[in-house]
């Protein structure tokens, strides 16, 4: 089957931009999030992405977005009319998702956030209660109680904390966060001391917050993981239940077609 829908994850670094059909997201890419291209700096970028993926813009239905930034909506919306010439469908907007929001303000809650929280529900029917936690810019930690968005946490993210610390610290080096060992051990340099520092960190950091947050769920929880980080969280501590990176990009192909479905 040839892919139908252009999906967009607009986060505040990064696009991740999936091409899916009705059964699976076939690939995905990612650019970074730049508000200050113009519409047609993005339209030519998602002229040649789709050249590489052997995919001509008039055999796709649909694009469907869901976006944390408000200033690079207009530019997308101008860049697919231009470019791609297919219905845009964003979340909230033109796409409702269909979970109880408990949010004391549920306008306040990211549609990045609903849609992962919809995305697990529909990937794990079956389980009472979950924890679907995204690394971005911000981790997040949202709780789902049957088919209700409890609503969850926000900290820095890996990277966001590694910039801070540089920034703040002038005598502290940006250092990669690939980390081999299987556990923390004293650094002996400042960017062994560094790497292990955060990324054993953030692992507790979750292990800790996902324990209590599943007292407070219908048992038994499930704990998904999404999110460029979550492969390296995942290879040092067995805090996930599934690691789904594209977890969020499969949100929006079922949103699509559930909501087609039901018309």
């Amino acid at each position: 089957m040839q892919p139908e829908l252009l999906l967009f994850d607009i986060g505040n670094t990064s696009i991740k931009i999936g091409l899916a059909h009705e059964r699976q997201v076939l690939t995905s890419y990612t650019l970074r999030t730049d508000v200050g291209q113009t519409a047609d700096n993005l339209g030519l970028n998602l002229i040649a992405l789709l050249g590489h993926a052997g995919v001509a813009p008039q055999s796709l239905k649909a694009c469907v977005a869901s976006s944390v930034v408000p200033g690079f909506d207009p530019l997308l919306r101008e860049a697919v009319s231009r470019y791609v010439d297919c219905p845009l469908l964003c979340v909230g907007m033109d796409l409702p998702v269909p979970l109880e929001n408990r949010y004391e303000r549920p306008g306040e809650v990211g549609a990045d956030r609903l849609v992962g929280a919809y995305a697990a529900r529909r990937q794990c029917p079956e389980a009472p209660g979950l924890l679907v936690v995204d690394f971005g810019t911000a981790v997040t930690i949202d709780c789902v109680n049957g088919d209700a968005y409890m609503g969850g946490l926000i900290f820095p993210g890996p990277r966001t904390a590694l910039s801070a610390l540089s920034r703040e610290a002038a005598k502290l080096p940006r250092v990669n966060l690939d980390v081999r060992a299987d556990e923390p051990m004293p650094g002996r340099n400042t960017t062994t001391s560094i790497q292990h520092g955060l990324v054993f960190g953030f692992a507790c950091m979750v292990e800790g917050l996902t324990q209590r947050l599943k007292r407070q769920l219908p048992g038994p929880v499930k704990v998904l993981g999404t999110g460029g980080f979550a492969a390296s969280i995942a290879r040092v501590s067995p805090v996930f239940d599934h690691v789904l990176p594209t977890l969020l990009l499969e949100g929006l192909r079922r949103l699509y077609y559930e909501e087609r479905t039901a018309l």
